[in-house]
């Protein structure tokens, strides 16, 4: 544990320096998005054809109707959560955006789907490869179960701490919290339910996916290791159990050779330690929450789910003029509540433990100040008795009743959320911008885990209000520069308790008409 809070107050951007990082960006060494397995047979997946039959609020509704798992579905799929969006050109530069957000757009999120033999699909272990929407298949082995499929995701530190330095990793968590949202509406939007493993262990899953063949990566330097991270049951029934799984691996037959990201590296001990440190093991239990029923949520868009999911941008910049109606920001922060039956927050039965600080700027009919929306009725007591005494907790006029929405101070904080968030002025010019806090006080050495799935779940709070905020006609950028502990000092927040891991902000976008756009795959 000494291993994990050295690393967080190391990698804290603090108001006199910042964490470290390289300084610059070393564009020889920039590391190459795409992991590749030369030598692995590859089969390319068909394209969505048109849009999905479902809207956006289907996936809230009684149910989508479940469709066949065949080659088909899975390529709908792995486009809707991992695939390309599309290509963005500028002065010669050309780069791909992808449905699932990244930090910086480096993305060191990788995925997997394990499978029995589908139509169209051989059973085994196959790489997803966004940027050809095809699959590498990895391995060949007999997998027989029914009912659904597994997606691992994986994290490849060096591609954000080429940018960011020790602070990547950080970086690296909220991204899989994204990807794994992003898996969870994917699925919602076919029908299917998806579920987070969480009694696999890493080594477990470094095994399913091959990271631990060290053979395989011989070349691609230590320093671009690819860590294991998440496990997803997707589709209906019950996931076959590790040991039966990796029982059917024994004697697969295993193809391809990674390829080396980077020609040279910089060394950050401080990851490859931190990631050591949070690795879990197997079996682990969750505590399934007793969470109180609420009630369904407002209508918020009937566009097509897959054309919006493929539509979300981060916002670069906001007007500065814009406001959301109340409305809209009462159905997007009801979507940050748990409800269990729903997408994302089906994946697990886990109580939430991270909680948004809002500050409020431009919301017709609410005044602008400072609010906090306390997920489980627990977090508010808690979260009262860790924060300045003189906070008002009052409750908001209009707002739903069961809503958890309570006033702080009314005031002008725009300038504030600036300062915290690096000075940067997409926090003020924003409709709203949020302070993500998670529980600290229960990361301890026999759960040291819980500091990487606090990122997570923070990162699907962001990857919930990106697709909300396209829902209202707005749009949402995640904000992971910002000084922890000039919020905690704000707040007058028991930092034992509760540590600041994540910034948002939604208003109206500027878009930058110089850049180029082309679509993701041209076949």
């Amino acid at each position: 544990m000494e291993l994990v809070r050295i690393y967080h107050e190391r990698s804290k951007h603090r108001q006199d320096r910042y964490a470290p990082g390289p300084g610059g960006l070393d564009w020889a060494t920039q590391p190459n998005p795409f992991r590749r397995y030369a030598g692995a047979p590859e089969l390319e997946l068909p394209l969505l054809a048109g849009e999905l039959p479902v809207c956006w609020d289907d996936l809230f509704g009684p149910g989508v109707p479940q469709q066949a798992m065949t080659v088909d579905s899975i390529a709908s799929f792995l486009q809707l959560s991992l695939g390309l969006s599309a290509w963005k050109s500028y002065g010669g530069n050309r780069w791909a955006l992808r449905c699932n957000p990244s930090s910086g757009n480096l993305h060191p999120t990788e995925g997997y789907l394990i499978c029995p033999a589908l139509p169209g699909l051989p059973a085994g272990v196959h790489h997803y490869r966004p940027d050809q929407h095809g699959l590498e298949q990895r391995a060949v082995a007999p997998f027989a179960w029914s009912g659904g499929v597994l997606l691992a995701l994986t994290g490849i530190h060096w591609r954000e701490a080429w940018k960011y330095g020790m602070r990547a990793f950080r970086y690296c968590q909220h991204d899989c919290g994204h990807a794994l949202a992003a898996l969870s509406y994917a699925a919602a939007a076919l029908g299917w339910p998806a579920r987070l493993l969480a009694d696999w262990g890493d080594d477990e899953i470094a095994a399913l996916t091959g990271l631990a063949r060290a053979a395989d990566f011989a070349g691609a330097e230590s320093k671009e290791a690819e860590e294991p991270e998440a496990l997803v049951w997707i589709g209906p029934g019950i996931a076959p159990t590790a040991a039966a799984v990796l029982a059917t691996l024994n004697d697969a037959e295993w193809a391809g050779h990674a390829n080396t990201l980077s020609p040279q590296h910089r060394d950050w001990p401080d990851i490859p330690a931190v990631a050591a440190a949070t690795r879990k093991s197997a079996g682990t239990k969750v505590v399934p929450a007793q969470l109180a029923a609420l009630p369904p949520l407002s209508p918020a868009s009937q566009e097509p789910v897959s054309h919006l999911i493929r539509r979300r941008r981060s916002a670069q910049a906001f007007d500065g003029v814009s406001a959301i109606t109340a409305a809209s920001f009462y159905r997007m922060l009801d979507a940050l509540l748990p409800r269990i039956a729903l997408p994302p927050w089906s994946l697990t039965d886990e109580a939430p433990y991270v909680h948004p600080v809002l500050f409020v700027h431009r919301v017709d009919g609410i005044e602008p100040g400072i609010y906090c929306l306390p997920r489980t009725p627990a977090a508010l007591a808690e979260l009262r008795a860790s924060m300045r005494p003189d906070w008002l907790w009052a409750s908001v006029p209009g707002c739903p009743a069961h809503l958890p929405l309570y006033l702080l101070a009314p005031m002008d904080v725009r300038d504030f959320a600036a300062a915290v968030s690096c000075q940067q002025d997409i926090a003020a010019d924003s409709a709203f911008a949020i302070a993500m806090l998670a529980r600290f006080d229960d990361i301890d050495p026999a759960h040291a885990w819980r500091y990487r799935q606090r990122y997570w779940e923070a990162g699907m709070l962001g990857q919930v209000l990106y697709l909300e905020a396209e829902a209202a006609g707005v749009q949402g950028t995640g904000i992971g520069c910002y000084f922890d502990d000039a919020l905690h000092r704000a707040l007058g927040l028991d930092t034992a308790r509760f540590q600041d891991l994540y910034h948002f902000t939604v208003g109206k976008a500027v878009v930058d008409k110089r850049l180029g756009s082309d679509a993701p795959y041209d076949r």
